[in-house]
């Protein structure tokens, strides 16, 4: 990328104060332009995977469904400069692991904010990136079972999960992700897809966004399942023949 041009620069924030705030900083700034403002990770995954250009990322850490650091981790190729924002310092750390750039804490003051874009520049002046490839579309993802494991496509490579370890899958978008206790997998495709595809009977739709593992609820309160630190909302037209499952279990 020539210094000369202008820096494509997308923020991520789900607090509309603070993105309206990058978002006066970025045009405030001559080396920067805003490509794209979202309120949402998934929305954002999306836009990114699209193969839409941009060269910074300003990142908000704690957001629903997809933290900042785990959309870091999803981040196709070429993988942009990532600058992250949060209100917490306590970040840091996980934040460098991450090979991310640069690390603002709220409320983000301008200086602090030019120093972190003068990091980019130099960035981009001491190395050459590839030109940036057209990504595909993604395409709902297949899924496939072997005795106790299940088998999915997430962000370019084919995963390897205990069924057991699953919690609950969970629809967002034009994405569907399996929490575990540990981790979060990213799948493209729809709930009903995979509700489609899934082989074990113990898994059983609760909502019309939740698909729960039966063998991983430990209770069922007020319309809301407990498993492990989660709790699942239920669907008064899922919840009779929810029970009438626990209860064979």
């Amino acid at each position: 990328m020539s210094t000369a041009a202008l820096l494509a620069c997308v923020i991520i924030d789900d607090n509309e104060i603070n993105r309206f705030t990058l978002e006066r900083a970025v045009q405030r700034h001559d080396q920067l332009t805003l490509a794209a403002s979202f309120p949402d990770a998934v929305e954002a995954l999306a836009y990114l995977r699209a193969g839409s250009p941009v060269d910074v990322l300003l990142l908000d850490i704690e957001m629903p469904h997809i933290s900042g650091l785990e959309l870091v981790k999803l981040l196709p190729d070429p993988k942009p400069a990532v600058i992250l924002v949060t209100t917490h310092a306590t970040f840091a750390v996980d934040a460098f692991e991450l090979r991310v750039l640069d690390y603002l804490v709220k409320p983000v003051n301008y200086a602090r904010f030019c120093q972190a874009i003068d990091r980019v520049t130099e960035q981009y002046r001491t190395t050459t990136p590839a030109a940036p490839t057209p990504t595909a579309p993604t395409i709902p993802t297949d899924l496939s079972a072997t005795g106790t494991d299940l088998f999915v496509k997430t962000n370019g490579r084919l995963l390897r999960i205990n069924f057991e370890e699953v919690l609950f899958i969970e629809a967002l978008s034009t994405y569907v992700v399996l929490v575990t206790d540990k981790q979060k997998y990213i799948v493209g495709g729809t709930l009903k897809n995979m509700e489609e595809r899934l082989p074990f009977r113990h898994f059983v739709r609760v909502h019309r966004s939740y698909i729960v593992n039966l063998h991983r609820v430990e209770a069922l309160e007020d319309n809301m399942l407990k498993l492990g630190t989660h709790e699942v909302p239920v669907s008064r037209a899922y919840q009779e023949e929810l029970v009438q499952r626990l209860q064979a279990l």
